[in-house]
């Protein structure tokens, strides 16, 4: 008569028969057991999002709910880039001859770095939120191998983004960013000595804007079956509670 399958008493009961035989074929038996509920038990698959958004459209907010929610490795191309450089690689190397020459580091560069980040080991397990890249077709083509479940899509109307950059202050003191409509300044004294950015006019803003438009409309096509487009004009905790839940739903289809 077999053992019972009972936990530690199956192997106290497989090592205390006296036909060795006998004791290996329940071994084989056992292991082919656990390989089967190890196989089963597969590993859930990650989430992989991209997320595109105007100039104070409110994309890093979101980024860093995101993250922090669902555990993803963020990966932007311009840190990337200040970190290549910081580190002194070969290719933080070759983009910084660029940017010295204010000149724009070749897609090449930005593409390998990006391609190098997604592959790693904690990206792979974890997941990865894309932000703000690809720009370009070109970019979207190159990276065609990594495809994301959820390509987030920030739309705000030109007028409130207008109006949330030029209304921007910084406080030279304490490095705080201020607004003169929704985040006012807490004392005169520190309204006083609030500074603007120079590309912070509406001039600049709508050239950024028109730029920024031009680049994402180039990619769409590459990811029009995963677009989700996100009311971006509303409060965070709304515009977060729109993403929420398209990536909790992506989960439980995962599952």
């Amino acid at each position: 008569t077999p053992p019972p399958l009972s936990g530690n008493i199956f192997f106290v009961k497989i090592l205390s028969l006296k036909n060795k035989s006998f004791q290996l074929g329940w071994y084989i038996i056992l292991c082919g057991v656990l390989l089967q509920v190890v196989g089963s038990a597969k590993k859930q698959e990650p989430l992989r999002v991209m997320i595109s958004g105007a100039p104070a459209s409110g994309k890093g907010t979101q980024c860093e709910l995101i993250t922090k929610k669902y555990d993803l490795v963020h990966i932007a191309a311009g840190d990337l880039l200040r970190a290549e450089i910081a580190a002194g690689t070969e290719n933080g190397r070759r983009a910084k001859e660029y940017m010295d020459k204010g000149q724009l580091v070749p897609n090449e560069i930005v593409v390998t770095i990006v391609k190098e980040r997604l592959m790693r080991p904690d990206s792979q397990e974890k997941g990865w939120l894309l932000d703000g890249y690809p720009r370009s077709l070109s970019q979207a083509v190159a990276l065609k191998e990594f495809q994301p479940d959820l390509f987030i899509l920030l739309e705000v109307p030109e007028e409130i983004l207008v109006e949330r950059v030029v209304g921007r202050r910084l406080d030279p003191v304490t490095g705080r960013i201020y607004h003169l409509k929704y985040s006012p300044p807490e004392t005169d004294e520190i309204a006083a000595r609030l500074t603007q950015r120079f590309d912070d006019t509406e001039e600049k803003v709508k050239l950024r804007l028109h730029t920024h438009h031009q680049n994402v409309e180039s990619v769409l096509s590459m990811y029009k079956d995963t677009i989700f487009q996100v009311d971006g004009s509303v409060s965070k905790e709304e515009v977060f509670a729109q993403i929420d839940g398209a990536l909790a739903q992506l989960l439980e289809a995962k599952e």
